[in-house]
């Protein structure tokens, strides 16, 4: 499966966003698709995922309450909603997509594909 992610941009401190990642050439299921975030010098670390088929979420703790994560099947495509932004949120953020089991749902070890990536920055 070929993941495209879109809607990163420059914002201010407080704004939201929405990034969208679209599935394509799907030929193998996946139960989960969420999405990652790289800051400049760390570690890819875990943001949100969600079940392809059920209505289970699983967020970060440092993004809970803010970033919502939604789905359109008939669009294969999933949706972050990310909401009072603050610049430690500044990263690029990927979509990914796999089979993981629920107790890794959080590690990037279980998704198989993933997007290019697209940059959120934002300003105090």
């Amino acid at each position: 499966v070929q993941l495209q992610a879109s809607g990163g941009g420059l914002v201010q401190a407080g704004d939201s966003l929405r990034l969208s990642c679209v599935a394509s050439g799907r030929n193998s299921p996946f139960r989960f698709m969420g999405w990652f975030r790289q800051a400049p010098g760390k570690e890819r670390e875990f943001v949100a995922t969600k079940e392809w088929s059920g209505s289970r979420a699983f967020y970060a703790d440092s993004v809970k309450g803010r970033f919502s994560i939604s789905r359109d099947n008939a669009k294969n495509t999933v949706y972050l909603q990310m909401g009072s932004l603050r610049p430690e949120d500044t990263a690029v953020y990927f979509c990914a997509a796999g089979q993981p089991i629920i107790s890794t749902v959080r590690d990037p070890n279980g998704y198989t594909s993933w997007g290019q990536g697209t940059l959120v920055t934002v300003s105090s």
